[in-house]
């Protein structure tokens, strides 16, 4: 079933897992939305609403915090690994400091492993916040939300035409996985719409999937306006990247967006970025022709930091460390 909260579009899954035979009635439901706005809810997901609440309290107690207990594990502990806690202003978008603290994960990985005993940037140990099942209860819903992912692109992969594993024999086999946990604290008595929990921005990898709390404050540009993408029970919001962009040659364009908290209340968002894996060549999806007309569906003509999508080339890790040393330039001459 396929229905829309405004305009962006709910798609339930759920028979995706079951039966492997509605891949392409789903694989088409995901070749619109992702055509058309670059951005869907899913429903029907598998995975336990207990865990991701049982994730949202966790983050709202660590985040509830002395800010001495939580900089004990700030970024500046986590080395060239990029994990651990920043403090509000402490990450720019659009060359911005963004009104939200956060806590950077991604898979863990342990000191034996070749590619951190290579000091290979963005691959390391976890930093965990002293509460109590944190680090079992993160590691569960990184793995379930990557497998939800994983699904998904198959889906999309049937629904451009491709066989149903191919993202994940040419590129996420071994996917860059990255989790992060943001707060957003409540609107200050004076701001004004400039004021942004984070600026405008598009995501780098191939699928983005996002469980945001109960308190509104997404918003995705379309059609020259900026659209709302309020709270939907048990789901998450998912969105193309400029890998998936540059992989479909522009059929699906990794949308603008933004985070405006607007309310009274701290708002909890908890993004997962399935990404290709470092080493991953970027090459065009051989079958797709280039689209021309999407860039001006959903973006004012041109990207938010310049970049043109179809001129890059080299593996993945290029591309994200040379996005990432940009979000904290403080840790950049450190780390890289």
């Amino acid at each position: 079933m396929t229905k829309s909260t405004e305009t962006v579009p709910i798609i339930d899954v759920g028979s995706l897992r079951r039966d492997p035979r509605d891949l392409a009635r789903i694989g088409a439901a995901l070749d619109r939305a992702c055509c058309e706005f670059g951005f869907f809810y899913i429903t029907g997901h598998g995975i336990d609403p207990a865990l991701s609440a049982r994730m949202m309290t966790l983050a709202r107690e660590f985040f509830a915090s002395p800010l001495e207990q939580k900089i004990a594990i700030a970024m500046a502990h986590g080395g060239r690994a990029w994990r651990g806690y920043f403090p509000v202003d402490g990450e720019l978008t659009s060359g911005r400091p963004d009104r939200k603290e956060g806590i950077y994960f991604g898979t863990q990985l342990g000191p034996d492993d070749p590619r951190v005993r290579a000091g290979v940037p963005l691959h390391g140990m976890n930093l965990f916040p002293a509460l109590p099942g944190f680090r079992d209860a993160l590691l569960t819903y990184i793995d379930e939300v990557t497998a939800a992912g994983q699904l998904l692109l198959k889906g999309i992969a049937v629904g451009l035409g491709l066989a149903p594993d191919y993202f994940q024999e040419r590129y996420t086999h071994d996917p860059t996985v990255l989790f992060r946990i943001f707060n957003y604290p409540p609107s200050t008595a004076s701001a004004d719409e400039n004021e942004l929990g984070v600026g405008e921005h598009t995501d780098y990898g191939l699928l983005t999937l996002l469980r945001q709390d109960e308190v509104a404050g997404l918003q995705i540009w379309h059609h020259d306006r900026w659209l709302p993408a309020p709270p939907v029970p048990d789901s998450f919001v998912c969105n193309v990247g400029d890998m998936l962009e540059r992989l479909t040659a522009g059929r699906y364009v990794s949308a603008l967006h933004r985070v405006r908290n607007a309310s009274t209340q701290d708002r909890i968002s908890m993004p997962l970025f399935l990404d290709p894996g470092f080493d991953a060549v970027l090459q065009p999806i051989e079958v797709l022709a280039p689209d021309p007309t999407a860039a001006g569906r959903r973006r004012r003509g041109r990207r938010w930091d310049g970049t043109d999508l179809a001129t890059v080339s080299g593996t993945y890790g290029d591309y994200l460390l040379n996005k990432v040393s940009k979000v904290f330039p403080q840790l950049r001459a450190k780390v890289f």
